[in-house]
């Protein structure tokens, strides 16, 4: 079943009958959810060399085995699950960056996440931050304001929209905004601090 024939009511009411043990509901979903986790994989592995051992299907793959053999979730909505599936391919990549790093000490390439739509600053466009410093700023993000962090792990991992992170947050798209924007400009000055003065 191609994702498209699936409406989000219908999805999300799969995903609730998965919840609830229906094995066939699984079986219906996996094409929408490959589908869905190819695209987001897509957009992260952008940054990577290619030939990178981990490709988007292996991000993909992993992704996919650690939402089925995980611990049962409840899902209330589709964008709930691929929320819940962005935050995993984020510590997929995570992972998968710190291991290369201890197996390289010294000489390791550092994996880059593409953040080319972080807030420009006085004309220095931010290209790219390796993937382990993006995990620390976000966790120093959570502590300074959790939802902000929530709004940018919906929008950049996730691939949620304005709209669809109001829904999910259960906050008016306004607020979004407001907490998009302050995110992103910390960020840059977390990420980029060279960049802020200019």
């Amino acid at each position: 079943m191609k994702s498209e024939q699936l409406s989000a009511v219908e999805l999300t009411r799969i995903l609730r009958q998965w919840s609830a043990g229906e094995e066939w509901a699984l079986e219906r979903l996996a094409p929408v959810v490959y589908a869905e986790l190819h695209r987001i994989a897509a957009r992260h592995m952008a940054g990577e060399r290619e030939g990178h051992l981990l490709q988007p299907s292996a991000l993909v793959n992993e992704a996919y085995l650690r939402l089925v053999a995980g611990e049962p979730v409840e899902w209330n909505s589709r964008k709930q699950f691929f929320a819940y599936s962005a935050r995993l391919m984020r510590q997929i990549l995570v992972d998968f960056a710190r291991s290369q790093q201890a197996e390289r000490r010294g000489g390791a390439r550092r994996h880059q996440a593409d953040f080319s739509g972080i807030q420009e600053k006085g004309g220095a466009a931010a290209r790219s931050v390796d993937f382990l410093d993006l995990d620390r700023a976000l966790a120093e993000l959570t502590q300074l304001d959790a939802r902000q962090q929530q709004v940018v792990e919906l929008r950049y991992f996730g691939g949620l929209d304005v709209l669809e992170v109001a829904v999910v947050l259960g906050v008016s798209e306004a607020t979004v905004v407001r907490d998009w924007r302050t995110a992103r400009a910390w960020l840059f000055d977390r990420l980029w601090p060279e960049n802020c003065n200019k």
